[in-house]
Formats: C-alpha cells, structure tokens, sequence
C-alpha cells in the first residue's frame, strides 16, 4: 500500500479513517501493546489514493501497557501528535494517523503503509552489516553483538529523507526508533511509525539514526523548525490547539523548547549519558 502524496490526498486520508467503518482483519502479535490490523470499508477516494484496500493498525487505548515515564492512556495521542506536527511542519514522513473510536474503544488509527502480509519485501533504510564493511551511501551509527555473538556494524542510508526523520525525532524526543519503524512504499518514498513513545517533556532520544550527529542543520531543517516555531508561539493556532488535547501541557512547553534549542545551537543532537542512546535490538 502506498502513502498519499498530496495535501488533498493526505485530507481524503485522514477522512476514511475517521468516518470509515473498521473492519478487524487481525492483531499483530509482536507489538508490545494491543496493535490491530483492520480494513476501513466503503471508501472508495481513499482507496484510489492507495492504490488498493485501506489497511490500518487500530491501537485501542485500554490495550496500552503501562510504562513507568509516560502517563497511562496517553500513547495514542502521542501517535496521532507525531503525525500531526510531521504533517503541519513539513516533514510528511507519518502516516494519516487520527483518534477515534472503534471496535474496542478510542484508539489510534493509522494508515498501513506496505504489505502487511510479508508477500512483498519492503525495503528498510536501516541494516545491519558485517563489521566496519558500510556499503556506498550509508553511515554507520553503532558496533555491537548478535544474539549468536557475532559482531556486526549498525548503518543507514545517507539520504535526505532518512535525514528529515532523524530531524522530526529530535523535535519529537522519539524514545524508540528501531530500523523496523521505517519503510519505503511501493513509489519509493519513506514512512516512519510506532510514535507512542515520544513528546516526553524529559530527554528520551533514542534512535538508530545517528549518522548526522553533531552535523550542522541543513537549510530546509531550520525552515520547518522555523515555521513550527511560530504555530507553536500562537496558542489560538490550530497546531497549539490539536496538541492541547493530544498532549499533557508540560509536554508541548518541553517540544516549544526542543524547537527553540535546535534552531539555536543549529545541528543534529549528539547521544547524551544518562539514557540509552540506541535501541536493541537496533531493528
């Protein structure tokens, strides 16, 4: 299934999976909270944004297991707060992600973007590699151990659009991206999901995408920061407003003043002690 492309198409989206109805296909067993795979049926524009079915993942909120840094039952905002400050911003790597209620309650609900049965390969941005062999175009972010104890080198892709991620991360205080929460579609452009650990007002940057750390900003990173940062600073804008009801205050005070910190020291963060720099397994 493939990501919309155009605002209007995003708009078509973001309609089917609010008033669509879900049908529940299945559950993702490997989640680590309640993630359900489910067909929004009689939408017919959406589907010819997708080129096929309108597959999501629907992630009620009473299927969320408590976590001892984030408040319970707020993971599904953050979902739908990632998606909407990639979108308003202008990174447009989140899926159509909305809150609404389905066949369990209010949850999550967000475009599949792939196969989601695995008869397709999907290309991944993030790889794992034998030791300090990085191919052409990729950085390498980390040496570490296999399950069987081999060795193996940690690497990315060095392109601009795995780099708006790792910019959207730092704004987000992504506290979980695994190589896995990335993938290209079928046109070849890159999704990023599995934002229910971000916006925390703490620093949680955990990620694999660390090939740029310490690297000066790019031009177009300061121009989202910047527009951002100005729907941030006005509290009737309609930003400030949806991330109100998404996100606890002290959250979107910490993101204002992630925003203002990156536009002021101008590069990519570095890994910091006191947190876990990478997840691991990494993918």
């Amino acid at each position: 299934m493939e990501g919309p492309r155009t605002a209007d198409d995003v708009g078509v989206v973001v309609d089917a999976l609010v008033n669509g109805e879900l049908n529940l296909i299945g559950q993702i067993t490997e989640a680590s909270n309640v993630a359900l795979l489910c067909e929004v049926v009689d939408v017919e524009a959406a589907e010819a944004v997708t080129g096929g079915p309108v597959r999501v993942i629907y992630k009620p909120v009473r299927g969320e297991r408590p976590l001892w840094d984030f408040p319970d039952g707020t993971l599904a905002g953050r979902e739908v707060a990632a998606f909407t400050v990639s979108r308003v911003g202008g990174w447009g790597v989140v899926p159509p992600t909305v809150l609404r209620d389905g066949p369990f309650g209010e949850g999550s609900v967000q475009l599949w973007i792939g196969d989601p049965f695995g008869e397709t390969a999907d290309e991944h941005p993030v790889d794992v590699v034998p030791p300090r062999r990085i191919p052409t175009g990729w950085l390498s972010v980390v040496d570490g151990e296999l399950s069987d104890g081999a060795t193996a080198t940690v690497v990315h892709q060095n392109r601009d659009d795995v780099r708006d991620v790792a910019v959207l991360d730092a704004v987000v205080n992504n506290g979980d991206r695994k190589g896995s929460h990335l993938v290209r579609d079928g046109a070849g452009a890159l999704w990023g999901f599995d934002h229910g650990v971000t916006f925390s007002a703490d620093p949680k940057l955990r990620t694999v995408l660390w090939g740029w750390a310490g690297k000066p900003l790019r031009d177009v990173d300061t121009e989202r920061l910047e527009r951002l940062r100005g729907l941030l600073d006005d509290a009737e804008s309609d930003l400030s407003t949806t991330l109100a009801a998404l996100l606890p205050r002290g959250d979107v005070r910490a993101l204002q003043r992630r925003v203002v910190g990156l536009l002021r020291v101008g590069v990519h963060p570095q890994p910091r002690g006191g947190w876990p720099a990478i997840p691991w397994p990494a993918l």
